[in-house]
């Protein structure tokens, strides 16, 4: 697999965080960015589509920097395997 890098606002990041986050607790392991947009690519998130969600990630200053320093320590200790 070829891959790319792209260019995201923080506020897209956080909100793709948070959903690979949520399909991490749900199937019990590593999700992986990629892993995460092929799943609302194919609708299989709750069969919402990625525009169904646009804008709708509000929370204060302090609950954003809490979740940043959280998601921070949390991305310290994932490794990813080579192929």
């Amino acid at each position: 697999m070829e891959s790319k890098v792209i260019k995201i606002s923080n506020e897209n990041y956080l909100w793709l965080l948070s959903l690979a986050s949520e399909l991490q607790k749900r199937k019990g392991r590593i999700i992986s960015f990629d892993e995460t947009i092929n799943t609302l690519k194919n609708n299989k998130m709750e069969n919402r589509k990625l525009s169904d969600l646009a804008g709708k990630w509000k929370m204060t200053e302090k609950e954003a920097k809490e979740f940043k320093e959280n998601t921070k320590r949390g991305w310290k200790k994932w490794e990813i395997q080579s192929v």
